[in-house]
């Protein structure tokens, strides 16, 4: 007997089915294909070996078959899977497999099978139920029932999240190219034809550049028209439960009660051999069958028999719920939360309910043994063989899974302890001391409960020591040394409260703390024992970590070995084994944030402030900064060796005898002086370590180590140094040159931290950002400083704020906070609930009291001047940074913020979730949240990563691959790197989203559109659901979708999933942002492929706008905004405005890349173009004027951009094909500029044409139209035929691109390389970057020479342009418009 909804303990077998589903059912929900998606852990398939797949017919009870496609790999498990997800067989959940009547183990490899071939038959035999298989048959319907229903993901339960990538693009992508709405083929078109279809294309008001609007309703446009299909309604559990014993003894296990859209009432009985209905009402208990009888094995089956609108809705909601991208269905690996959510109607829910009673008494009835031991998991998952490949594929994804399970339990219990649900261990002491115990997990609050950190801040050291103690379990995980175990940790913070949630030692509840640690101290250094298993163990982490191993004294005034600091702990639990904990000085101290004296700090430091007073002692380096450091000092150390090795030669040049050896000790001395003066752990090579231990208070050294003290005092004030005088600069630098282009403040802090830059550095940051005056090219990284320092300090605010409270006032004391917060509203009042005054006289509560103070209204009286008192008292203790601002108002006009973008912030920082509604906050007659605003509160969950480490090796190999030109080999490694991913993951994460992203460009480059667009669709889903729909990642990937979208001629859908990214831009940055240049650049091309001109300028001029502020006057990004504006003003017939704007391109190409460069050259060529259009166009006029006819004078051309020359200009801009630029031509600086005579001289033979009188101006347009319709007629007889051979070879070259590694065609040598590397790319980070220089071997050599001269005189040309080296687009418009000429004029000829 088989269900689909085992867990077990390991997690080596199947979660509950509704967690799981197939990669195939995206192909075909009958097929089980290569690549398969798994949320449970088996075999990996050798993708290599598709050869080895065969067919089988799974024989369905009433004789339907469905035909699958296997492997001999494959478990019979994952049948099953494919069986439940499947229309026709979905409802089914007790049944066993057999093949020629034996039946099969469902975790056996099906090459296990004797006889199994191709055709072979397999048959699914019902089998009988037990009380726990009938309560997942109820458990598994209820899901078919709640497959599209978003409660779940609005609620945060059962992994469930948010993706509306269907909602916008209105259907499956991947299909909508081939099929129409209704199912049926279409014709297909070309991109052409498409592209002068009428198309809706208009945005919403909101989307439009300049609009102020700020509306909340579209983020998740679902929720507009979304009427959910009811099949029941309600199925809940009997009263008459459990069954009498006489009952039991007839096979009955449980009773439901189901109301029917047609509003019948019936009882339904669940027994051993099915499901029927019963006589029972609600008052009258008869269990005997009604008439007539219908005994059916599946819950689905009955209600089909006695509801025909059931029927008819279960089958319409099945075929939904199928034709759903499987993606959106299969559950996260961690919770993701939602911060907006839409009102919903709380109905009937018995799982639910079950669910609810289940996780108040700590356990999970459908798992065996009731409760789970999560530390033998844990620690037993980490033991499992890793011989082989194979094996180790199941030990990290077991590792994974357990890992994952730990997080929701410690989710799911860290609140009901908040929320009071869970008796304390020491229910008689106060309550910040308590402890708890819920389903085998122990927790305890961020408070100094014993004043263990009353010299080291208090409450704010033992806030901060959780998270410090997780970032040690992470760097100790990631080592995973054999036979050193660490603990499973989460931390939590929830309604202002911080717990801590971690495994239990085995036996470590029978001892007293002095009697379990064997190694460490429990007293911050008075008391140090060692132990010789422990060194030995951590001695294998001081090198990878950096930890130098040292000697303390303890009580005794012995002297201890130690390899760790002294508050490492080292427990030997009952199961023998060695655990370690409080992990909290895994890093060495930040002493910039330390009371040190003047000699410990470094004068570069001093000058700048530092060291400044902080809330704790805690303040510890990242470990990214402490690799950084180490790399800059091995550089001092290769110089100060290098510098004495010269030194010396010039001293022995006379000397003789044995030189090679004298060289070798002489290269030793040097190394070993230089090693010495570094501060480095061994003299004989160089290794940089940390003593954690310098500066904690209570730590004695013996006096043998006394100079040892002094140099790691030394390096720990050198690497505070570094932090202030490399790190902040270069991070500022890298903003500048748009190499790190943060949206909002997750980003922010991901690239703060990816420089080993700690967030209590903001301040210092906007200090440095200010003196750089740098120009306006800064001003959104100032914003998002500053609203990532007001919501912090909002947040701490919070915290403190929410723990006097009471449940019963949690609402209107959260709507209260956001008004005084957010709100224009002078004078928000507070409104008490009703009882509030009698709640506080009851006694001897149980739930949770006030930590902070007894008053449980206090929080009633804060006013708008209190709060930003404390949130700018805050920011100076937290920043050291003046936040001038006394109010909401000053705050936002001062630094041009959106109080949209703070309340969004807000939100995720603190886990509130607010309705869904549009919110005035500038109303000053009413406040702007109410209490009914307030929707839920959810934890923020901060735990360690598993890593699927051959994967990420896979993926790093594919990008140096796809960087150095080897597409086609990147591609394997990256379907190589999918494999391992979905083998450690599942089917959903962020990580296997990336790797989809890389493969979607390749793919792409390759001219595989349909696989670049199937690809980039599930990244898309799957970054919104694991990173959220409103992230920047998601930003990026909706961008690039359109991109592929808009190549494969789908028009209207690459507009749509524009204005989406545009509406989300301007939630999370405004539209004062870099990016934002490049997103309506995007808009702006695309809309001039479906000839919305005007439109398309009103996008384009705002690129422009945004160029400039943030790229220069000059930069080549305005060069290529200016060139775009001209294409849409020659489809215009606009030819003077195109004229002024390609001008400015060509000026700018000249002064930064030189006469001699094609991209000149080109647009000098296209400028000549559309200038003598222009004068054509005068000259028509006037003849018109003069003659009434036009038959001597040259036509006019028309020729709007074809799709081809649009695509290559989104390929620029998405840094999917970048262009290189050379380094200007020394001797063209030399030269003095030439006037551009052709130029010049058609622009003053257009000005000789005089004035245009304001007759002629009325006619003007009345041309313009009869030219541009004649041209658009022209361009459709034409079709193909028109198309310039040049864009038509480029467009060949680009798919193509390239072969081999190193390939080249046709005078094109492409390499693709990774955007982050790029420090002059604008606007593509963390994208790879397909980067085409185009060598043309007819320059001439006067051309040729000077730019390897200027190359050789300015060394690394990557650093020579790293200010210019950006998107470039001319080359492409201008081949099409010479072919056009051409091909115009030989017609005429």
């Amino acid at each position: 007997m088989v269900s689909g909804s085992q867990s077990h303990p390991a997690g080596l077998c199947l979660p509950p089915a509704r967690r799981t589903a197939t990669e195939s059912l995206e192909q075909d929900t009958t097929k089980v294909s290569e690549g398969k998606v798994k949320n449970c852990v088996t075999t990996i398939r050798d993708t290599q070996n598709s050869q080895d797949l065969f067919n089988v017919t799974i024989q369905l009870p009433g004789g339907d078959n469905i035909e699958i496609q296997v492997s001999p790999k494959e478990l019979l498990q994952e049948i099953i899977q494919v069986l439940m997800e499947h229309e026709d067989s979905c409802h089914r959940t007790c049944f066993s497999l057999q093949f020629d009547g034996i039946v099969l183990d469902n975790f056996s490899e099906l090459k296990s099978v004797e006889g199994l071939r191709e055709g072979s038959v397999l048959k699914v035999v019902e089998e009988a139920y037990t009380i726990r298989e009938a309560r997942i048959h109820i458990r598994h319907f209820r899901d078919l029932l709640k497959s599209l229903d978003l409660t779940d993901a609005y609620n945060g339960v059962d992994c469930s999240s948010l993706s509306f990538l269907s909602s916008i693009s209105e259907g499956d992508i991947g299909d909508s190219s081939s099929y129409e709405n209704n199912g049926k083929k279409k014709k297909q078109r070309s991109s052409a034809e498409q592209g002068l279809d009428a198309i809706d294309c208009s945005p919403p008001d909101y989307i439009l550049p300049g609009s102020m609007e700020r509306p909340l309703q579209p983020l998740q446009p679902v929720c507009i028209d979304y009427k959910p299909t009811e099949c029941l309604k309600s199925l809940i559990m009997s009263g008459w439960n459990p069954p009498p014993g006489n009952r039991k003894m007839h096979g009955d296990l449980l009773y439901l009660t189901v109301v029917t859209m047609e509003d019948h009432h019936i009882n339904i009985t669940s027994s051993n051999r099915g499901f029927y209905i019963n006589q029972s009402t609600a008052e009258v208990f008869n269990p005997k069958p009604a008439t007539p009888s219908h005994l059916s094995h599946s819950i689905v089956e009955l209600l089909n028999q006695v509801s025909p609108v059931f029927k008819k809705n279960f089958s319409n909601l099945q075929k939904k719920r199928v034709h759903r991208h499987p993606l959106e269905r299969i559950a996260t690996p961690y919770q993701i939360y939602s911060w907006i959510a839409p009102s919903s109607n709380h109905i009937i829910d018995c799982v639910r309910a079950e669910d609810a009673y289940n996780s108040r008494l700590g356990y999970e009835e459908h798992i065996p043994g009731q409760t789970r031991d999560w530390n033998e998991e844990l620690q037993t998952t980490r033991e499992l063989p890793r011989q082989l490949s194979t094996d180790e594929l199941l030990q990290r994804r077991a590792n994974f899974k357990i890992n994952s399970d730990f997080v929701g339990a410690a989710t799911r219990g860290a609140m009901a302890v908040i929320d009071g649900n869970v008796m304390a261990i020491n229910p008689g002491e106060e309550t910040k001391m308590q402890m708890f115990i819920w389903n085998n997990i122990f927790f305890s609050f961020g408070f100094d409960v014993r004043e263990h950190y009353k010299d080291l801040g208090g409450d704010h050291a033992a806030h901060v020591a959780a998270t410090h103690d997780l970032k040690g379990v992470q760097a100790y995980c990631d080592l995973d040394i054999e036979e050193l175990y660490v603990l499973g940790t989460v931390v939590l913070d929830y309604r202002g409260y911080r717990v801590t949630a971690q495994s239990i030692i085995p036996g470590i509840l029978d001892r007293k703390e002095d009697q379990s640690v064997v190694y460490g101290s429990i007293d911050f250094g008075k008391t140090v024992s060692s132990n010789v298993k422990y060194l030995a163990l951590l001695q294998k982490a001081c090198k990878p970590l950096r930890i130098l191993k040292h000697t303390v004294l303890n009580e005794k005034d012995e002297e201890v070995l130690l390899c760790s600091s002294v508050e490492c702990k080292g427990i030997v639990g009952n199961d023998g084994r060695h655990y370690i904990l409080d992990l909290l000085r895994t890093f060495p101290p930040d002493v910039n944030f330390l009371p040190l004296k003047e000699e410990d700090i470094l004068k570069d430091c001093q000058e700048l402030g530092f060291p400044k007073s902080y809330r704790h002692r805690l303040c510890c380096l990242r470990p990214e900064l402490i690799e950084s450091f180490v790399q800059y000092k091995c550089a001092q150390v290769m110089k100060v060796v290098g510098s004495k090795s010269q030194s010396g030669e010039l001293l022995q040049a006379d000397n003789s005898g044995d030189e090679s050896q004298k060289d070798d000790l002489q290269d030793a001395a040097l190394v070993r002086e230089a090693c010495g003066e570094i501060g480095s752990a061994t003299d004989s090579v160089f290794d940089l370590q940390f003593n954690a231990d310098v500066y904690s208070p209570g730590v004695r050294f013996p006096a043998s180590q006394t100079q040892a003290i002094q140099i790691q005092k030394r390096l720990l004030s050198e690497a505070a140094a570094f932090i202030l005088n490399v790190q902040i600069p270069g991070f500022i630098k890298a903003c500048l040159n748009h190499v790190i282009v943060p949206l909002d403040g997750k980003t922010l802090k991901e690239a703060l931290h990816s420089y080993g830059i700690n967030m209590r550095y903001l301040g210092t940051l906007a200090e440095m950002i200010d003196k750089m005056q740098a120009g306006p090219s800064l001003d959104h990284l100032y914003r998002i400083v500053i609203i990532e320092m007001v919501t912090r300090a909002a947040k701490t605010i919070l915290r403190s704020y929410l723990q006097g409270i009471e449940m019963s006032a949690l609402s209107a004391a959260v709507s209260h906070f956001l008004n005084c917060f957010l709100s224009s509203y002078p004078n928000p009042v507070a409104h008490l609930p009703p009882d509030e005054l009698l709640s506080r006289k009851r006694k001897n509560k149980k739930k949770m009291r006030p930590l902070e103070n007894g008053d449980c209204t206090a929080w009633a009286s804060m006013t708008p001047t209190d709060l930003w008192k404390q949130i700018r008292k805050n920011a100076k203790d937290s920043f050291d940074f003046t936040l001038s601002s006394d109010s909401v108002e000053q705050l936002v006009e001062k630094f041009t913020l959106q109080k949209v973008t703070l309340f969004r912030e807000f939100c995720i920082k603190t886990g509130v979730q607010v309705l869904l509604r549009e919110y005035n906050f500038e109303s000053r007659h009413k406040p702007t949240l109410t209490e009914e605003d307030i929707l839920n509160m959810f934890p923020v969950v901060k735990h360690i990563n598993i890593k699927a480490k051959e994967g990420h090796e896979l993926f790093a190999k594919a990008q140096m691959s796809v960087q150095q030109g080897g597409l086609k080999e990147g591609v394997v490694l990256l379907n190589e790197a999918l494999v391992q991913f979905n083998s450690v993951y599942g089917a959903v994460h962020p990580d296997i989203a990336m790797c989809l992203r890389l493969l979607a460009r390749a793919k792409f480059i390759l001219g595989d559109l349909a696989e670049a667009l199937d690809n980039q669709q599930k990244a898309v889903i799957m970054t919104e659901r694991t990173l959220g729909y409103d992230s920047s990642s998601t930003v990026q990937d909706y961008v690039l979708l359109s991109h592929y979208c808009f190549a494969s001629g789908q028009l209207s859908v690459a507009l749509k999933l524009l204005y989406r990214a545009r509406y989300l831009m301007l939630v999370l940055a405004g539209e004062d942002h870099p990016s934002m240049a490049t997103l309506d650049s995007n808009i702006g091309v695309v809309l001039q492929a479906v000839l919305e001109c005007d439109l398309s300028l009103r996008f384009l001029e705002k690129a422009l706008e945004v160029n400039k502020k943030y790229f220069g006057e000059k930069s080549l990004d305005v060069a290529l905004s200016h060139h775009l504006i001209a294409l849409a003003y020659t489809s215009k017939v606009e030819f003077r405005s195109a004229m002024q704007h390609e001008k400015e391109t060509f000026t700018i190409y000249k002064a930064v890349l030189g006469d001699c460069h094609e991209h000149t050259t080109e647009s000098s060529t296209f400028l000549k173009h559309v200038t003598q259009q222009a004068v054509n166009l005068q000259r028509t006029m006037n003849e018109i004027y003069k003659n009434g006819s036009i038959s001597t004078l040259p036509r006019v051309q028309i020729v709007p951009p074809g799709i081809d020359t649009l695509l290559q200009q989104l390929n620029l801009l998405n840094g999917v094909l970048q262009i290189s630029v050379g380094i200007k031509e020394q001797k063209s600086k030399e030269k003095p500029i030439q006037k551009q005579n052709s130029t010049d001289l058609g622009e003053e033979q257009l000005e000789q044409g005089g004035f245009i009188s304001e007759e002629q101006k009325s006619s003007t347009e009345k041309i313009k139209d009869v030219i541009k319709g004649q041209s658009e007629g022209e361009q459709q007889k034409e079709g193909s035929e028109d198309q310039p051979k040049e864009a038509t070879a480029e467009k060949d070259r680009a798919e193509d691109l390239p072969k081999g590694d190193h390939a080249e065609q046709d005078g094109v040598k492409s390499q693709i390389t990774d955007a982050s590397e790029k420090k002059g790319d604008a606007e593509k980070q963390n994208k790879d970057v397909v980067e085409t220089q185009n060598v043309d071997d007819g320059q001439p050599k006067e051309c040729e020479e000077p730019k390897n001269e200027a190359q050789q005189k300015n060394g690394s040309s990557e650093e020579a342009t790293e200010n210019v080296d950006t998107q470039d687009g001319a080359k492409k418009q201008i081949e099409v418009t010479e072919e056009k000429d051409r091909a115009r004029d030989n017609e005429s000829d």
